[in-house]
């Protein structure tokens, strides 16, 4: 048995296949994630991404039998079993912040979206958590387009779900390097803007220093200037709920690895004063 901390996310840990658990450095305690990308398939291939065997693809058909059992088991352990003291989580980690949509690739390429997050909200509302947790999607946002998608943004914000919308660049050349997805920066913005319309949305950037590609990382004026331009255009369109600004806290898994590294927490301050003037909250982790 392992001891849960903010620098081990590892999804087997309870041996269950959709449900993992995970001491998020950004909920400041438990974060009960679901992997719907049990395949590790991924429409993008972020450079720092910590998923082993990354391949470009879909989410495999979900089994929601299984999903839902696992997902009430999980919460039974964590709200009436011994879950924080096998894994020796810290005592003041032991709350359940958010209920997160995450895992191993793009969880909004599942079929059945909206179908599957009707599972996971009946199991949850069922087990009747003490704690004030937040249901969180964390999405590269590319699929918005899609009906069943959207129905399922709407559904997340009746039980006032949040969007957290990857942005690690605004710019065509940025996505190319960091994500490798051609999407153009129009439709990121329009993506964007829909998101933010249809459930509270958070924008999260993963700053990085990549050797040899500074000019096209967030590290770079140019960069910096592309990014606030395409806040400040869905500002003028619709409401964001604020700007997640972190860094690498892990090792990647991805071919890039030995080109990837962390900042400076000077550094995610400087551009969190940047994006402050533009009236958005920023929060900032290391």
């Amino acid at each position: 048995m392992s001891q849960l901390t903010v620098k081990n996310h590892n999804r087997d840990v309870i041996g269950f296949k959709y449900i993992y658990p995970v001491i998020s450095r950004r909920s400041g305690g438990l974060s009960i994630g679901i992997n719907f990308n049990t395949n590790n398939a991924c429409n993008w291939a972020c450079v720092y991404c910590q998923v082993p065997d990354l391949s470009i693809g879909a989410a495999p058909e979900v089994d929601l039998g299984l999903l839902a059992r696992e997902l009430s088991d999980f919460l039974q352990d964590v709200l009436h079993g011994d879950f924080y003291d096998r894994f020796e989580i810290e005592r003041d980690k032991r709350v359940i912040k958010d209920i997160a949509i995450s895992g191993n690739g793009e969880p909004t390429s599942v079929k059945k979206f909206n179908r599957v997050l009707q599972v996971i909200i009946e199991r949850v509302e069922q087990a009747n958590i003490p704690d004030p947790f937040q249901y969180v999607l964390i999405t590269n946002g590319s699929l918005m387009h899609k009906p069943d998608v959207q129905k399922g943004l709407q559904l997340f914000n009746r039980y006032k779900g949040q969007v957290w919308f990857k942005v690690d660049t605004a710019t065509e050349a940025g996505r190319s390097l960091i994500n490798q997805t051609a999407i153009s920066t129009q439709q990121q913005q329009e993506n964007l803007m829909l998101s933010a319309s249809l459930c509270a949305t958070w924008v999260q950037t993963c700053v990085l220093s990549y050797a040899g590609h500074e000019q096209d990382s967030l590290l770079s004026k140019p960069e910096q200037a592309a990014y606030l331009v395409l806040l400040e255009k869905v500002l003028q369109n619709t409401k964001l709920e604020g700007v997640m600004l972190y860094s690498v806290a892990r090792p990647s898994l991805q071919a890039q690895a030995n080109s990837i590294s962390s900042v400076k927490e000077a550094q995610l301050e400087e551009m969190a004063g940047k994006v402050r003037l533009l009236g958005l909250q920023v929060r900032v982790s290391v």
